[in-house]
């Protein structure tokens, strides 16, 4: 379905956020491989979410995990780690297109016997799960995908532990961190000093986890309140000692001039100064927080603030190649960005004519679909196509933008 959207000038609303899907992601591995189930509450509800449920659920056939990078590498080691599991793992297009050898190699290490049904190093793959080899040491790169350490940590405890050697650059470390701080939530104590993330060989204790509401979408609506900087936008259930690195999100707005105020039941209201509309230059190294790129490009470009970012490179790995389909994208709106290869991306000033009715094709990527409907606020009628996309990680986006008086249309 293709969208036609308008903003209001400003708005009014209280907008009730999903849950994490990185926390839930993380919870529910974790009681698939607990002896006593787990209490898990405010489970994310998406895309994303279904397809690592029904791959748990499954010891024999097919899980078709669509464009859910995390399920695809959190289910890759889960069920290598399953005596008597044989089970095929395959996603979209892009998935087949997204490296997993890491991964893949650093299993092999402890005895999985994993094969490439298509092309060496990417999905899809056949796992035919064996006990694996703990109790020792095991190398994987760091500056690919954060996942790939996270997939190996949770089921650590369960093949008698591992020392896990990052090699190289760690790229999005928050998501080990949090990775970390949901185990020992669990019971098991992992720790990370240096280039080691040492885990020890133990069961989970089954426990109660009220899982957070998500930062990634609040950055839609921090962005938002930027934008229509008249509008008063609150956003319930967020966490300010989040265990997820995109809080920084709000640091980032509150740099920017953005005041926010918690009240007792964890409701944040916002409220922004006109300081946002100035032309002082943004520098941000997101080697982090690399999800937030997509709202922070698209904010910087509508607000006039010429921006330099870093620590990009995961980005063409995601469900798109992010940098490059934004770049074409919003180009569309008369922003020319420039890319510095993989790693970087600024802007200054540099424009072309726009679009009279820009089409905006997020490439199968939900987070594309999300930060381009900001540019309503600026340009009416933009039209985003394929908007379904959102379902990934924030189904009830649009209902929600509906909810805060934009207008959405439903055209062919």
């Amino acid at each position: 379905m293709n969208y036609r959207i308008t903003a209001p000038p400003a708005t009014e609303a209280t907008i009730v956020l999903p849950a994490s899907k990185s926390i839930t992601a993380r919870a529910l591995v974790i009681d698939a491989l607990s002896k006593t189930p787990c209490t898990l509450t405010n489970v994310a509800m998406c895309d994303d979410t279904h397809a690592l449920m029904q791959g748990l659920d499954m010891k024999q056939g097919t899980a078709n995990v669509g464009a859910a990078g995390t399920a695809m590498r959190f289910l890759t080691a889960f069920h290598a780690a399953q005596p008597g599991h044989d089970v095929m793992i395959d996603g979209s297009e892009r998935m087949r297109e997204r490296p997993i050898a890491p991964l893949v190699d650093a299993l092999r290490q402890l005895g999985a016997h994993i094969e490439y049904s298509h092309h060496e190093g990417f999905p899809p793959l056949h796992i035919v799960g064996k006990t694996l080899r703990g109790g020792g040491h095991i190398s994987i790169r760091g500056d690919v995908s954060s996942q790939f350490a996270s997939a190996l940590m949770l089921i650590a405890p369960t093949v008698g532990g591992l020392d896990i050697r990052l090699e190289g650059e760690v790229v999005s470390a928050p998501y080990i961190d949090m990775t970390i701080a949901i185990m020992r939530h669990f019971g098991i104590s992992a720790s990370w000093q240096g280039d080691i993330i040492a885990i020890p060989a133990g069961e989970y204790i089954a426990s109660r986890l009220d899982i957070e509401t998500d930062w990634s979408a609040a950055s839609y609506w921090l962005a938002l309140q930027a934008l229509l900087p008249h509008s008063r936008i609150s956003l319930t259930g967020l966490q300010p000692d989040s265990w997820q690195g995109d809080s920084r999100m709000l640091t980032f707005m509150q740099q920017m001039g953005m005041r926010a105020q918690w009240d007792e039941d964890g409701l944040l209201s916002l409220d922004m100064s006109q300081t946002a509309c100035c032309c002082c230059s943004t520098f941000a190294d997101l080697n982090g927080t690399p999800d937030l790129a997509p709202t922070l490009i698209t904010m910087l470009c509508l607000l006039g603030r010429p921006f330099r970012l870093t620590g990009l490179r995961t980005l063409a790995i995601k469900e798109s190649d992010r940098l490059e389909v934004l770049r074409d994208e919003i180009a569309k709106l008369g922003y020319l960005i420039q890319l510095e290869g993989r790693e970087a991306v600024n802007w200054h000033f540099e424009t072309c004519d726009p679009q009279p009715e820009p089409h905006i094709n997020p490439h199968n990527d939900h987070r594309i679909a999300m930060a381009l409907a900001l540019a309503a606020t600026r340009h009416p009628g933009i039209i985003i196509e394929h908007a379904e996309v959102v379902k990934k990680s924030y189904p009830m986006f649009w209902q929600d933008l509906s909810n805060a008086n934009f207008l959405i249309e439903n055209i062919l």
